[in-house]
């Protein structure tokens, strides 16, 4: 299961930060100080402060409880020039993937990221039953995660993929469940930051499960099969017409894995900070009466996102992986279906009177 999570952690960082651009360092300031003048006092403004809290940045923010301490966090800037001179001289300009300059830098996000799998691998390292003595989980940590993991098996791949293939993608699937729900649970801690709000880390998740559907069914159906299932089995005449559709199916499926994931994601979060920015907007504490009962009943309701959110992402992922193993078992059946008929129609042949002997 850890070789499946670093592999994925490596595919997300990458892809989150192989970017057009990387905003400058100089741009990024903590959130606090994102004031406006108003009839000579400071006001927040609400916008800017929830727009940089759930965008990606070079640098982390912890601040103090009650006090306006802070301490800030800024990475360091990595960049892999692909052309001669293809990086900016700078480290304040942003580097341009099309001029053949490659940042790799860590930000906000990754770094959130880089916590969740250490997270998730620290849990299973130490919170598994590992004694082949007692193969019975004790205690509430051993029984929750034999709990979820019995479930993702028996629940998910299974029933999808099928009994003799599902547990062989059990790994997998588990290893983006506990991923995403730990990164979904992160984003609930104060001055935590939720990397599956990121686009570039919900596709790069999206397209691990894309090459894993299109291996699952090279591998059942053989290339040849493969090949063959895009023309959907119509006429070849309407091969033009099919061949397009049956590719832009394959690549909507995995659109609608990262789109769904970010936008529900990012979206609670914009809410959440919304319904707590109309106490600073209308400047009135009267406001707080109805603003935190909402804010708690979302924050809440985002604890079931994110439990909600891992489930569907990886309930996809084991029905997309489970029609690509479909892929060989409609081509054997298409094999036995044939034989079948020609079995069948020897005897009738044999049987009919112009073929009779004498």
């Amino acid at each position: 299961m850890r070789r499946w999570l670093w592999c994925a952690v490596l595919a997300v960082s990458m892809v989150a930060r192989a970017q057009e651009g990387r905003p400058p360092a100089h741009d990024a300031q903590p959130a606090h100080r994102v004031t406006v003048e108003h009839e000579g006092q400071e006001k927040v403004d609400t916008s800017t402060y929830i727009l940089e809290h759930v965008a990606d940045s070079p640098e982390v923010e912890f601040q103090v409880p009650l006090s306006d301490k802070e301490f800030i966090l800024r990475f360091p800037v990595w960049r892999i020039p692909l052309k001669a001179v293809a990086c900016p001289a700078s480290t304040e300009e942003p580097a341009k993937l099309s001029e053949g300059c490659l940042d790799i830098s860590l930000t906000k996000h990754t770094f959130w990221m880089l916590v969740g799998s250490v997270i998730v691998v620290l849990l299973f390292t130490f919170g598994a039953n590992r004694n082949p003595n007692q193969p019975v989980p004790h205690g509430a940590r051993q029984n929750i995660l034999e709990m979820l993991v019995i479930f993702v098996r028996n629940e998910v791949a299974i029933p999808n993929i099928g009994k003799e293939e599902g547990p062989k993608y059990t790994p997998y699937l588990l290893s983006v469940f506990f991923f995403i729900l730990t990164l979904n649970l992160l984003g609930l801690v104060p001055w935590a930051s939720t990397a599956t709000g990121n686009l570039g880390v919900t596709l790069a998740l999206a397209l691990c499960t894309f090459l894993l559907t299109q291996i699952a069914g090279i591998k059942a159906a053989g290339l040849g099969g493969y090949l063959k299932h895009l023309t959907g089995g119509a006429p070849v005449l309407m091969w033009i017409i099919m061949i397009p559709v049956e590719i832009l199916g394959l690549f909507t499926k995995p659109f609608a894995l990262m789109l769904r994931l970010f936008a529900n994601m990012l979206a609670g979060h914009i809410v959440l900070f919304s319904l707590l920015g109309l106490i600073f907007i209308i400047g009135h504490v009267a406001v707080s009466i109805v603003a935190v009962p909402f804010a708690i009943f979302i924050y809440l309701l985002e604890l079931f996102v994110a439990f909600l959110q891992a489930y569907i992402f990886v309930m996809l992922s084991a029905l997309f992986i489970g029609m690509g193993v479909a892929m060989g078992h409609d081509e054997h059946g298409h094999e036995e279906h044939e034989a079948h008929d020609e079995a069948h129609a020897k005897p009738q042949l044999a049987a009919s009177p112009a073929n009779a002997p004498g």
